[in-house]
């Protein structure tokens, strides 16, 4: 059994170590309320957005300008990475890290031994790891999360797609951690591009003079919607297919950022009650210490005593 001093200064430890998880629990749960603030303000209106873009790369085709809808073989890949710029957040970066290396190992794995394969990460966490196990990572944009702002996304988004209409890459895949509540995060792996839409029929727009198309996806009512395009579809197309591309971009690092804090305010909440745990079971091997101790004292002191009076 370890010495009264050993067992102080572990108490002592583990108490110091016990301040700062709390600490860093309050604090993850201060900035959660924020980021989850802003995630559920974005989610409905990316929703629609998404469903505006799978509608209308449904009616269009590339000979319109819609580049970001051809499907071509795949021989060159993008994988964006979502992690964060600090640990102690549980599996929260492993998660995305060991999603990413399956998804190359499986089914990107003939474009990986050819070389084709590239990363770009988001978050610094992402870049160490995937640097350091020699992945060709083509850009790192850990400043992101210094603040926020759709402008800095946006311009992220912008580079892939221009790399895409350029065909540098025939597939981009997106994956990172999906925000549900402060305990639970859903790991995500998205096509980025190019755009999957749903079917489309063609239509006539008589109103301004355009020829356009629209689809026709059903309702939750089941009744058919048409969506007639003004000015023109090719419009629609430069204009807003490149506009929900950022705002998908943006989402998953708004998800990502609230999933973050999350992640963290639950695992330090852990370390707090590990802690607690270890502070009582390490009191208790203390005052068993410190009985025995006593007790050995005592004989000692009874055993001169008798050996005096003998």
């Amino acid at each position: 059994m370890a010495n009264l001093k050993e067992i102080r200064v572990r108490i002592a430890s583990v108490n110091s170590t016990k301040q700062i998880t709390s600490a860093m629990k309050m604090v993850s749960a201060a900035k959660l309320r924020r980021a989850q603030d802003a995630i559920v303000r974005m989610r409905p209106y990316a929703q629609k957005l998404r469903e505006i873009l799978d509608n209308v790369s449904a009616s269009v085709d590339s000979s319109e300008g819609n580049s970001y809808s051809v499907s071509r073989p795949v021989k060159n890949v993008l994988i964006i990475a979502v992690t964060s710029n600090r640990g102690l957040c549980g599996g929260f970066n492993s998660n995305v890290m060991k999603a990413t290396r399956n998804l190359i190992a499986t089914k990107y794995a003939d474009q990986n031994i050819a070389g084709n394969v590239k990363i770009i990460t988001i978050g610094r966490k992402a870049f160490e790891y995937f640097k350091n196990n020699n992945y060709k990572v083509v850009a790192n944009h850990s400043d992101v999360y210094d603040n926020i702002q759709f402008a800095s996304v946006a311009a992220i988004a912008e580079k892939i797609m221009q790399d895409f209409s350029k065909k540098e890459y025939d597939k981009v895949e997106l994956i990172y951690n999906q925000f549900k509540n402060a305990a639970v995060q859903i790991l995500k792996v998205e096509p980025y591009l190019p755009v999957i839409s749903s079917q489309s029929s063609a239509v006539v727009d008589k109103t301004g003079g355009h020829v356009g198309q629209a689809v026709s996806p059903l309702r939750g009512d089941g009744r058919g919607v048409d969506y007639i395009f003004e000015p023109s579809t090719e419009y629609i197309v430069q204009d807003l297919i490149p506009r929900s591309l950022k705002v998908q971009l943006y989402k998953a690092v708004l998800d990502s950022n609230a999933a973050e804090h999350g992640a963290r305010m639950t695992a330090m909440h852990k370390a707090t009650d590990n802690a607690t745990d270890m502070v009582k079971q390490l009191k208790l091997h203390y005052n068993k210490a410190r009985q025995a101790a006593i007790t050995k004292e005592i004989l000692e002191i009874v055993g001169g005593a008798e050996a005096l009076n003998g």
